[in-house]
């Protein structure tokens, strides 16, 4: 494929499956022209959106906590704390400690919990047992080694939801700064078969205490309210990235971290140095892009942000050697995965397939 540049964000080829019209704008930009306007409010539009959800979670409400919000001390969990602040919610906060915390979003989480008086719970990972399903994600050359913390997280916060006999899971996903990601470059956070799958063939533990879910548990969570409700606050709002991180430096004396899911210190080298190096994918190019669509940014702007190196050369060798360290890789073998050949989750089982039927039978069935 020929190399090119969405004119209008700065998406490009580097995505397989992108598509151009006749003007050089991508499938992204063209889809987020027809979705865009469903997340944007007027003020008073966003008061009763607010006000709604929160007449419903406290409606619900069944004992101390209303609602569970996870907490990691980045930009849209620690947004969603601030609005269930306003919204006179008292949720239980919960942060999942994979191991990988930076000092920073660590403070953060403090800062948060300190102003507004909410509880929080800390699950802390089997560490020995998170490190080996890490360690077999490497060895199985697959691009999505974050859906581990991804999947436990989900997992954990609808177990605490149960527990506490709380309805209502407070999620920081959102439309207008995370549209546009490739499937190929992300997979199924929910797939349990796939991380069984890979973890039998590589791994050296079983799975016994790292937390899970399934797709068609999840599925019938978000679109059925069995088992809990998934609520989106970022997405009855007018959000935007920027604006939110000067509302919480100014409530929390909150402090940004560098990049986007970089309060982890191993998402910050997944995103700023595995995946350029073994997948040729700059995650930036597509949070940037959505910022561009959603008015934030210009695409110059966007364009000067790309050609800064992902990495201080100091920096990269620091956290490269920590990394290596707490996996217990060694340097020739680490860059050795980085050099072979990736494989497609698919390669290693999967949910997807069963929950297409799924879907289909449940379309089938609505129409009638």
């Amino acid at each position: 494929m020929k190399y090119q540049v969405c004119t209008k964000c700065v998406m490009d080829t580097t995505d397989p499956n992108i598509v151009f019209n006749g003007d050089g704008v991508c499938n992204y930009c063209l889809d987020a022209e027809q979705k865009l306007p469903q997340y944007h409010f007027t003020p008073e539009q966003e008061a009763e959106n607010l006000a709604r959800l929160a007449r419903e979670i406290k409606a619900e409400s069944k004992g101390k906590y209303d609602s569970v919000v996870g907490l990691s001390g980045g930009v849209d969990s620690s947004y969603v704390a601030l609005l269930a602040k306003k919204m006179g919610l008292n949720p239980l906060c919960v942060h999942f400690d994979n191991g990988w915390n930076s000092e920073i979003a660590v403070n953060n989480i403090k800062k948060i919990i300190s102003t507004c008086g909410f509880d929080l719970q800390t699950y802390v990972i089997d560490w020995p047992e998170f490190k080996d399903l890490q360690r077999s994600f490497f060895k199985a050359g697959v691009i999505d080694i974050e859906m581990l913390s991804d999947h436990a997280i989900m997992a954990t916060m609808f177990r605490l939801r149960g527990k506490h006999k709380i309805k209502y899971v407070l999620s920081g996903t959102n439309y207008t700064t995370e549209h546009g990601m490739p499937q190929a470059w992300v997979w199924n956070k929910r797939d349990i078969k796939n991380i069984r799958g890979i973890q039998k063939q590589f791994g050296t533990r079983k799975i016994d205490r790292f937390p899970t879910t399934s797709t068609l548990k999840m599925l019938f969570i978000e679109k059925f309210g069995i088992g809990g409700v998934y609520a989106e606050p970022l997405n009855m709002i007018n959000y935007n990235k920027n604006s939110a991180m000067e509302a919480l430096k100014e409530e929390f004396g909150w402090q940004y971290y560098g990049g986007k899911h970089y309060e982890s210190v191993f998402t910050k080298f997944y995103q700023a140095y595995i995946l350029p190096t073994k997948f040729n994918v700059d995650k930036r190019k597509v949070h940037l892009s959505a910022l561009i669509r959603n008015g934030e940014i210009s695409r110059e702007q966007a364009l000067e942000e790309l050609a800064k190196p992902l990495y201080a050369p100091e920096e990269l060798a620091r956290d490269k050697d920590y990394v290596l360290k707490k996996l217990d890789f060694a340097e020739s073998e680490f860059d050795k995965m980085m050099e072979a050949k990736p494989f497609t989750h698919a390669y290693y089982g999967t949910e997807n397939d069963l929950m297409k039927k799924v879907v289909k039978l449940g379309k089938f069935i609505l129409r009638k």
